[in-house]
């Protein structure tokens, strides 16, 4: 295999673990808007919180069910999108992470100037949404992305050439007969030759498509890619060839991964950490064996369990999980796995709307529920059409019918007539906490966070 000539990057930094990318509670939310005006009713959390380091060297694997904001942070993360909230950084040193997280531990109000000034110059120079001009053109040609669908984001319109010699055309790296060869080296470094240059996306297969989307992407010399499951779409004889040779650039180009899947086994196969998402957060990261041979959150666990083995015995029962996807616009309190989780305990984040969607499952929810009055997320007053199913519910919630944990967490029901006031016992949000060295969980079962 030809490689295009490049500078390697440096084991040491790989040692030390500096990070490539530094996220701090980045949350993208997207606007719910109905009626004719479009007026915003809502907000659909997408990513809620997500706080991760990708060191300089590494694979970081990034895991969960669909729909759970895998691509959407990925996305954030390569500038594509710009996130709500939260800080996402290029480049920190070690001492400037320490320094970062010091800070925003402080409340606004208790920072001081030189707090101040600091922030402000980590917005100026490694804030991805906030740097300035010759940082952004630095970082802009050191992050990269390979898309899942490799034919949609090559222009049908172009040949192979113009496709991979557009990022060197717009930095000015090279023109002319140069350039030429620059794009041949480029195809020869991904398995494919100079016959491929003058022919159009269309005249390739799958796998020899996405062979050009990452020659484009190493056309710079990045330092780090978003793989957004870059091999979900292709045939499995073929995703092993597409997989060697990432593995293969990385060890050659000294390149930094953030690899999107929700195949563990390709993830096991690729990464050195993974960090396991569901509904907008991580719930857990650690390094690949850690997370495969230990897991420490019911959720990862349910994902590992689900996971087809054929050395498995084929009689056995796998455990599927019940229920759905929590609404990301109306995520659950406390632990967000908590209404499918079946070690919950009584301090998961148990809530009104969690009684009321288990009667409605276990179909005794009487039609006369007339309405709902909030006067927190735990605490909130059911309306009915008459004295008799106010009494009912009151009887259900109080029987030991309903789920233990969500019994225990039960604080209070109180009848009134036509009304039912239901209260809960409070759960703040479940925070990521070591458990082990580079090993963190948010699952209260590993952590104290009573």
């Amino acid at each position: 295999m030809t490689t295009v000539s490049v500078t390697r990057r440096g084991e040491s930094d790989r040692r030390e673990g500096l990070p490539v990318m530094t996220l701090r509670q980045v949350r993208k939310h997207f606007p719910i808007k109905e009626g004719a005006l479009q007026r915003i009713v809502g907000h659909v959390r997408a990513v809620d919180g997500v706080s991760l380091d990708i060191r300089r060297g590494e694979t970081l694997g990034l895991v969960g069910e669909s729909g759970c904001g895998k691509t959407t942070l990925g996305r954030c993360i390569s500038g594509l999108l710009s996130p709500t909230e939260g800080g996402i950084y290029f480049r920190l040193s070690h001492e400037q992470q320490i320094e970062l997280d010091r800070v925003l531990a402080l409340p606004e109000d208790s920072r001081t100037a030189s707090d101040s000034a600091f922030l402000a110059g980590l917005d100026s120079e490694h804030h991805i949404d906030t740097m300035n001009s010759k940082a952004r053109k630095v970082y802009r040609r050191n992050c990269q992305v390979v898309f899942q669908d490799a034919f949609s984001s090559l222009n049908p319109r172009q040949l192979v050439k113009d496709i991979i010699a557009r990022p060197l055309r717009v930095y000015k790296e090279a023109s002319g007969q140069e350039l030429t060869e620059r794009v041949v080296s480029l195809l020869e470094s991904v398995g494919l030759g100079r016959q491929h240059v003058y022919r159009y996306p269309h005249q390739f297969s799958g796998g020899q498509r996405q062979r050009i989307s990452i020659a484009r992407a190493l056309a710079l010399d990045p330092e780090f890619i978003v793989l957004d499951e870059p091999t979900s779409a292709l045939d499995v004889s073929v995703q092993a060839q597409i997989l060697n040779l990432l593995h293969e650039l990385q060890q050659e180009w000294g390149l930094t991964y953030l690899f999107i899947s929700h195949d563990l086994g390709v993830v096991r196969l690729m990464a050195d950490r993974i960090a396991v998402m569901y509904v907008g957060q991580v719930v857990e990261q650690g390094t690949a064996r850690q997370l495969f041979e230990n897991p420490l959150h019911p959720y990862t666990e349910a994902l590992l369990a689900a996971n087809p083995d054929i050395s498995a015995d084929p009689s056995l029962h796998i455990q599927g999980l019940e229920g759905t996807v929590p609404d990301p616009a109306n995520p659950p309190q406390g632990c967000r796995f908590h209404t499918r989780c079946p070690v919950a305990t009584p301090s998961c984040g148990w809530e009104v709307d969690d009684a009321v969607a288990w009667m409605s499952d276990s179909r005794t929810l009487p039609d006369t529920l007339s309405g709902v009055e909030r006067h927190s997320d735990f605490d909130a007053t059911l309306a009915f059409d008459d004295e008799e199913s106010a009494a009912a519910v009151a009887t259900r919630l109080r029987s030991g019918d309903i789920p233990s944990a969500m019994a225990t967490a039960l604080h209070d029901v109180t009848v009134d007539r036509r009304q039912v006031r239901v209260r809960f016992t409070q759960r703040g949000p479940m925070q990521l906490r070591n458990v082990d060295e580079d090993h963190q969980s948010a699952c209260i079962l590993h952590t104290d966070q009573t």
